[in-house]
């Protein structure tokens, strides 16, 4: 999957646009018939949106089974009002949040005979990974553990914890772990200018 800088400038001031229309009218933003075209092909989507360096929400969708263009919208309208952690966003809040967008390429399952060998698998600032156990299943981006510094096998224990799994779950043969990429697209001030995310 490839997207320009142009691209991730549009998904992210679609991301605002559904949000500020939907808090403002109430209604599911409609798309322009270019925004459809160039962004009907399946692939996963997050949307997350900070306040002053601090998360404010973030909703996706992992796996490619939907249109960007619909999950883009869906995901910017859950992240503002639906994430459990945080109160809905306001309209007032708006001029303060900055909206980033992270296209996601498909999960791929990592296969190991020794769950010790996960952290060499994995690559800091490329991959994002999911968690999958017998209660569940936790996701984060690629730029969460560059965020907080991580190395490899605490950015497995958080993803674990992310499940709702003890941190060292990832150890047992019965978890499951699977790595994506992310293309990320940022604002660097709320309603600023856009930037590509090198991670």
């Amino acid at each position: 999957m490839s997207l320009s800088d142009e691209d991730g400038q549009i998904l992210v001031k679609t991301a605002r646009l559904a949000v500020t229309e939907y808090l403002t009218n109430g209604k599911r933003i409609e798309l322009s018939r270019e925004i459809k075209s160039k962004f009907s092909f399946k692939s996963g989507v997050f949307v997350t949106l900070n306040k002053e360096e601090n998360l404010r929400g973030c909703i996706g969708f992992p796996t490619p089974d939907r249109i960007l263009h619909q999950s883009l919208v869906d995901a910017a309208m859950a992240s503002a009002t639906e994430d459990p952690r945080f109160p809905p966003v306001i309209h007032e809040e708006l001029n303060e949040i900055t909206f980033e967008v992270t296209a996601l390429t498909p999960p791929i399952e990592i296969k190991v005979k020794d769950p010790l060998e996960y952290p060499k698998m994995i690559k800091i600032g490329r991959d994002g990974l999911i968690i999958k156990w017998e209660y569940g299943a936790g996701l984060l981006l690629p730029q969460v553990p560059v965020e907080y510094k991580w190395n490899e096998e605490e950015f497995l224990g958080h993803t674990c914890e992310k499940a709702g799994a003890p941190s060292d779950y990832w150890k047992r043969k019965s978890t499951m772990v699977l790595k994506f990429e992310g293309i990320v697209f940022k604002e660097i001030k709320p309603n600023g200018p856009i930037k590509r995310l090198e991670l």
